[in-house]
């Protein structure tokens, strides 16, 4: 089976560093649908070299090194990257125009963040994401949450939010076709709260809330700008060099729908950009109700962190004082468990003994390749394995 992989911007490009690594497919088509600098040479400078990761080729082998992307056609927009055929696209941006059936692309990955409305149909304004089942995917993932623009209108019954570890079990092969890999910090925070959720039992939960201190994004400035027409969010114009950003995020919604128990939670969700490549952090905070003959203390929530961890690959329990830059390209780590810096505080309510547990979290995650766009590598995997 061939990938298609629609956009080269920083989940598309290190998408492509990941397939090439694993190599469960036989080849990918990548669409871009325009041209870049002066020729495919000017492009393939871009997929081997990036500012927060370094060079593929020390990506893929280390200090040996060595070119890895060779046999350029500009012609054809043909290419071999660690003995991989690729092929850029470079016609159009529109999805339904996209020559996927031509080129034997059963299963696409949509990383630009454009089309993520799973009720537009594929002829709606520049494009929808339903475009690529029109121009001959069987299945597309989509790298962010799905956004229904038309207020009222319900989540299809063939597309599903999923986080790989989390509610696999969603999944229905035989009828979901557009699968949505949620966020970095939804992915994060689903391994943070599904823990503690097995442990306590979500009746429990009395509130939540969660700060995510994020990582600049290709959203955001490098310098201040004039917001576009009709903005509103108008910190995202200023320079993401110079400040801390307030903005907000959409992981509640998002978890809300790979773990629908939560919902019934009130849940507060806040973001603060700071300027940094990659590397980013939710700090969890609980109110539980918790035992009165034996309640939680520090230890027991770090316990039940720890052996989550030795049963779940992709949450990693740290004993450590890390900072940010020490899990950029942490592989196939949802969340780092930040355990030295769990706070826990149990008090009564109105001086009944019903005891309430207050608990803060630290869970780190490489928002870029270590911890999302590997799990996302997992997801496209299982998902081309029941095709």
């Amino acid at each position: 089976m061939k990938l298609g992989i629609n956009g080269l911007g920083r989940i598309g490009k290190l998408s492509i560093w990941d397939h090439v690594a694993r190599k469960h497919f036989s080849a990918i088509v990548a669409n871009i649908g325009r041209e870049v600098g002066t020729g495919l040479e000017d492009l393939a400078g871009s997929l081997e070299r990036d500012s927060t990761y370094g060079s593929l080729a020390y990506y893929l082998h280390g200090h040996k090194g060595g070119r890895v992307i060779e046999n350029l056609n500009d012609a054809d927009g043909t290419m071999t990257i660690n003995g991989m055929p690729v092929k850029i696209l470079r016609e159009t941006r529109n999805p339904k125009e996209i020559k996927w059936k031509e080129n034997d692309i059963q299963l696409v990955v949509d990383t630009t963040g454009v089309f993520t409305d799973p009720t537009a149909e594929p002829d709606a304004g520049r494009g929808a994401l339903r475009g690529h089942l029109y121009a001959g995917a069987v299945k597309t993932i989509l790298t962010a949450p799905f956004k229904i623009k038309t207020k009222g209108a319900s989540m299809p019954d063939d597309a599903v939010t999923m986080v790989k570890g989390i509610n696999d079990d969603d999944y229905d092969s035989s009828r979901h076709c557009l699968i949505s890999a949620a966020s970095c910090t939804t992915t994060c925070l689903s391994y943070m709260i599904k823990p503690l959720m097995n442990h306590f039992g979500v009746e429990n939960f009395m509130s939540a809330s969660m700060i995510t201190v994020h990582a600049a994004t290709g959203s955001q400035q490098v310098l201040d700008r004039l917001p576009a027409t009709n903005a509103t969010d108008l910190r995202k114009n200023r320079s993401i060099l110079n400040n801390i950003i307030l903005t907000t995020t959409g992981a509640a919604k998002a978890l809300g729908l790979v773990i629908p128990e939560m919902k019934d939670v009130g849940f507060i969700t806040e973001s603060i950009r700071v300027p940094t490549s990659t590397g980013s952090l939710v700090i969890l905070i609980l109110n539980l109700q918790d035992d009165k003959d034996n309640p939680s203390d520090r230890d027991v929530i770090n316990s039940i962190y720890k052996k989550f961890a030795e049963s779940k690959p992709y949450l990693v329990y740290s004993e450590k004082q890390n900072v940010s830059s020490d899990i950029i390209g942490s592989p196939f780590a949802a969340t780092v468990i930040e355990s030295t810096e769990t706070q826990v505080r149990t008090s009564s309510v109105n001086g009944t003994d019903t005891p309430v547990t207050q608990a803060v979290i630290y869970g780190w995650y490489d928002n870029e390749l270590g911890s999302y766009t590997n799990m996302l590598g997992e997801r496209i995997i299982s998902v081309a394995e029941k095709m």
